[in-house]
């Protein structure tokens, strides 16, 4: 796992300076008090304000930032260190009171105690999961009782479909179902972000099916209050998706 791991880190540390200089991400918006939460998680959570949110897998913080918006008090958890510096950095800027912590997640327990309102992760986390019934005990182990741990992300359905440009059909490209043998990635340039030519352009990803996933927090203690599927996603997610007024 650690070979994963440190193959993962190294990538998502170079990727930092390129990502915040993107339009992806537009961070000047963010600055000029744009929040980044899309409407789905901000209407089943629902009022944030004056609960403790622990945001995992935070990148560099820019939803993090966007829930301390909200109310929340926020603690950000990311393995880059670059996507740590940087956070700190913008929330710094923004005058922004947050806490962000560097560990791999499953070394998360030996700096962070405590318990949270709110455990939070959404977006792009799932895939780079060696273990997911590991991560769920995490998590669900910050989880204050009558707290809410909340997870959205791409369907793994979508995960599992092919996604190159040329694609021009729903096909099945890669695996649905969880397995030990990871999926090897090393593109020619950039990330979805950038097209910058990075050093440490190679990843390592892994599917996680949808009974993996429910199964997982159940056993790690939690109750399913909600299941939620929707017929649309957060971005581009194949080539021939177009863009909503609502940014969906």
């Amino acid at each position: 796992m650690n070979e994963y791991i440190e193959t993962n880190r190294r990538h998502w540390d170079e990727v930092v300076p390129f990502h915040v200089a993107s339009d992806f991400y537009d961070v000047a918006s963010l600055k000029a008090g744009r929040s980044t939460l899309m409407p789905v998680e901000r209407d089943e959570l629902g009022d944030v304000r004056a609960k403790t949110l622990l945001h995992l897998q935070c990148h560099f913080g820019m939803d993090t930032l966007s829930w301390a918006r909200e109310g929340a008090i926020v603690t950000g958890v990311d393995f880059a260190p670059q996507a740590i510096s940087t956070a700190r950095n913008l929330a710094a800027e923004l005058g922004i009171e947050a806490r962000f912590v560097e560990s791999n997640i499953y070394d998360l327990r030996d700096v962070l105690r405590g318990e949270f309102d709110i455990v939070f992760a959404s977006y792009g986390v799932l895939c780079w999961l060696r273990d997911f019934p590991a991560w769920a005990r995490i998590a669900a182990s910050y989880v204050r009782p009558g707290g809410t741990f909340y997870l959205i992300d791409d369907h793994p359905v979508a995960g599992a479909l092919d996604d190159s440009p040329a694609a021009t059909a729903l096909t099945l490209r890669y695996p649905y179902f969880a397995s030990k043998t990871p999926l090897q990635f090393e593109e020619q340039e950039g990330s979805y972000a950038t097209d910058a030519k990075l050093t440490n352009q190679r990843t390592v990803e892994f599917a996680h099916n949808l009974g993996e996933i429910v199964t997982s927090l159940i056993d790690a203690g939690l109750q399913i209050e909600l299941l939620h599927e929707f017929p649309f996603a957060a971005w581009r997610r194949l080539p021939d998706m177009q863009k909503r007024d609502d940014g969906y």
